[in-house]
Parts: C-alpha cells; structure tokens; sequence
C-alpha cells in the first residue's frame, strides 16, 4: 500500500476547492497547484478579485483553523491588487480508518465546509 504524498493529498484538495468555486460561479485568472505556492486560485466572481489558499488537512487536525500570521501576509498581497483573500480548508481522512494514512486506490472521506474570508 503507497501513501499518498504530500502533493497528491494537497491535488485532491484543488480539485475539491476548484468544483466549489466552479459551481459558485467563480472564474479562474491563474490557478497554482504547486505546494506552498499561494494562492492557488487566482478567480473573479462579479468583477472582483478574489485570492484562495488551498490546504489538504489530515485527520484529526481541524480543517477550519489556518496559520492567522501567514493569512495575513497574503491578505496584505491581495489588497494590493484590490482582491478578497480566502481560506479553503479541505480535510482528508482515511475512510476505513481515520487513524490510518490516506493510501492509493482506497476510499477517503473529504471534510469541506467551504471557503472563509480572511478580513
């Protein structure tokens, strides 16, 4: 049984994140699926700029808490283009077993309330 890497955890939470944003109407300018390249998303929804920063959060850790000193070096970058910032906290967990590592070819449960503004 392979692990799934630190990039391949952080891919299924863009595509988690970007059917979100697709669904909300959001339109990609640039999308970054790079690790530690933030913000992923680059979009517009209503002719406003909005920045999101993407993070897979493994069980038990709360997908809804964010590092508040880095959000807000982001968030000072974003104003600077006049954008909205947010926070896009996807957890992942093994599906027959939280306390066991997420692996290739089995089922994972997907933890996602959707984006949070960082004001």
């Amino acid at each position: 049984m392979e692990v799934l890497s630190e990039q391949e955890l952080h891919n299924l939470a863009m595509n988690v994140v970007g059917k979100d944003l697709e669904s909300q109407g959001f339109e990609f300018v640039a999308v970054n699926s790079k690790l530690k390249k933030d913000p992923q998303f680059v979009c517009l929804k209503d002719r406003k700029l909005h920045f999101v920063v993407v993070k897979a959060i493994l069980y038990p850790d709360n997908p809804k808490n964010f590092d508040v000193i880095y959000m807000e070096i982001v968030r000072e970058h974003a104003l600077k283009f006049k954008a909205r910032t947010f926070f896009a906290g996807v957890g992942i967990a093994n599906a027959e077993d939280y306390e066991k590592p997420v692996v290739k070819g089995h089922n994972y449960i997907v933890n996602y309330d959707g984006i949070q503004e960082i004001v």
